[in-house]
């Protein structure tokens, strides 16, 4: 009998690789073509994520007027997350609402492995709230803050082999907060990174199921992560300030 999770999964892994690859084709201009790659990324997780979480390019901010780098794919609460501001879909998302953040990128290599992790570091060093919550026989005391995962999205690697032991070293050159979690180069396979102190361990998969293999990786480290922190709204409320006796 035929796995229909295998069918699946190749079927979408060759309707992202293809629309990557024309992505690449049609466009000569490098901004045109890094949409182009970047939409294709939001739409396959906009269209296959669980319902409770979103997925945008964004800029996330704090509740003392901290603001993050633009960032390629924000995954945040769908149901408890105000968009603070949103201009030409360009929303403004609170760090307190922020599973994960990935940059995306033609390739991987060591000046975009670098450039990703600074841009998680823009994410990962805003100020987060938490809030008490309240339930019929009273609250709950503000749930502790998970790390924000952070990860890289790219058609394919400019090593040979494409998930290495470049790929290794150019990761423990990343500081604490610009740590990588999780990345896939589509034409090599999907990864996952622990950090054991000083040692780095990479976990892969093959190139033929490299989305499919991803995308449960980060179904279950969002899983992993539980729910996000309540928003302590008096904090943003204080910020902003004009109270008046």
């Amino acid at each position: 009998m035929e796995n229909q999770l295998h069918k699946i999964a190749h079927a979408l892994q060759e309707t992202l690789e293809a629309s990557l690859r024309a992505s690449s084709s049609a466009n000569v201009h490098s901004v045109s073509k890094g949409d182009a790659t970047e939409e294709n990324w939001l739409k396959l997780l906009q269209s296959h994520l669980p319902k409770r979480y979103e997925a945008s390019k964004a800029f996330v901010m704090d509740s003392i007027g901290g603001i993050s780098d633009q960032i390629d794919i924000v995954v945040y609460d769908r149901q408890y997350t105000p968009v603070l501001y949103n201009q030409e879909r360009q929303p403004f998302i609170p760090a307190e609402s922020v599973y994960a953040v990935f940059e995306v990128k033609p390739s991987l290599n060591r000046e975009y492995v670098i450039y990703a992790g600074e841009k998680v570091a823009s994410v990962r060093k805003l100020l987060r709230t938490s809030a008490q919550i309240t339930h019929a026989g009273g609250k709950f005391e503000p749930r502790p803050l998970f790390p924000i995962l952070g990860g890289i999205l790219t058609y394919d690697s400019e090593w040979k082999p494409g998930l290495g032991d470049s790929l290794l070293r150019t990761l423990d050159e990343l500081a604490v907060n610009q740590k990588l979690d999780i990345g896939c180069a589509i034409t090599e396979g999907a990864f996952e990174v622990e950090y054991l102190g000083k040692k780095t361990l990479l976990a892969k998969s093959d190139a033929s199921v490299s989305l499919i293999n991803f995308f449960f990786r980060l179904l279950a480290k969002l899983q992993n992560l539980g729910t996000v922190s309540a928003i302590d709204y008096n904090q943003y409320i204080n910020a902003i300030g004009g109270n008046v006796p």
